[in-house]
């Protein structure tokens, strides 16, 4: 990894990859790397030169310049200063800000920003909505293959940038159905699980959420076929998807919507009241 979390000092590699694929993504990197690439020549300075005076290779300078990079932040800062560009470069940090999450990331986040409400049924982890970054970087550091330090940062930031959504205002209203079992689940060690239990109890105060428990005694509902998702927009429209349901994929035809809209009325339904769910959390919280 290349730039410090605690004080972002620079190394070899400040920055991450382009994701194949993603070509909205690769414009804006590019855009940015012809900037600081025209900026570096008005100052008459080569490649290496710019590198020794903000302390990183000229091999990265290159891969930044050609769009084969996304820069961090500081690095734009260090750029804007050593050419003398008055705030331009560093300018430029909004237009790469969301291009250094995963384009299926930033697709949903986009969703997200538009809902106005949200059904949403977890049956393996605690939602990525409701997790804090510390039980977050736990549960992404036991996927396998295991993600290098570059790839868990990446995508814990973006997880973490989709909760501005609880700031909105006025804010879409937030409906969460944990199973039981995900709230159990030592993810980090169980001072890291605490942490997290106290994360819903701080959410679920917030007067658009409510956060509701399925029992694991539950014999019988419709939430065995896995996750259910649903994003309700202003102008009646909406989207969802469901592990067992039209191959995983999300739909917004009315008639797939309405089996998903179905399955999760039922959930909510089986599932402990918020108010029950909330005594649950914190019972849950005292045994932990």
């Amino acid at each position: 990894m290349s730039v410090n979390g605690v004080d972002g000092t620079g190394s070899e590699d400040s920055g991450w990859e382009v994701e194949p694929g993603d070509e909205s993504g690769a414009a804006v990197v590019a855009t940015v790397g012809r900037q600081i690439k025209l900026w570096r020549e008005a100052k008459g300075l080569r490649a290496t030169e710019l590198g020794d005076r903000i302390g990183y290779g000229e091999d990265l300078i290159r891969k930044v310049e050609r769009g084969a990079r996304i820069p961090r932040p500081e690095f734009l800062d260090k750029v804007d200063e050593a050419v003398g560009a008055a705030g331009l470069v560093s300018a430029m940090k909004k237009d790469v800000e969301e291009v250094r999450y995963p384009k299926k990331v930033r697709d949903l986040k986009k969703l997200e920003a538009r809902a106005v409400e949200f059904c949403l049924y977890s049956t393996i982890n605690i939602h990525g909505l409701l997790q804090n970054r510390e039980f977050a970087q736990a549960l992404l550091r036991t996927w396998r293959p295991a993600y290098g330090p570059e790839d868990l940062e990446r995508l814990l930031a973006a997880r973490m940038a989709r909760q501005s959504i609880f700031e909105r205002s006025p804010g879409p209203e937030l409906s969460f159905v944990q199973e039981e079992a995900t709230l159990r689940r030592p993810i980090g060690g169980r001072m890291v699980l605490r942490r997290q239990l106290e994360r819903l109890l701080e959410v679920g105060e917030l007067p658009n959420v409510e956060i509701q428990v399925m029992p694991t005694e539950r014999a019988d509902h419709p939430g065995t076929g896995g996750l259910i998702e649903i994003l309700k927009f202003g102008d009646g429209t909406a989207v969802g998807r469901s592990d067992g349901d039209f191959n995983g994929r999300p739909v917004s035809d009315p008639r797939r919507l309405r089996i998903l809209e179905l399955r999760y009325g039922i959930i909510r339904a089986q599932a402990l009241t918020p108010g029950e769910s909330r005594s649950f959390i914190e019972r849950l919280l005292g045994e932990t």
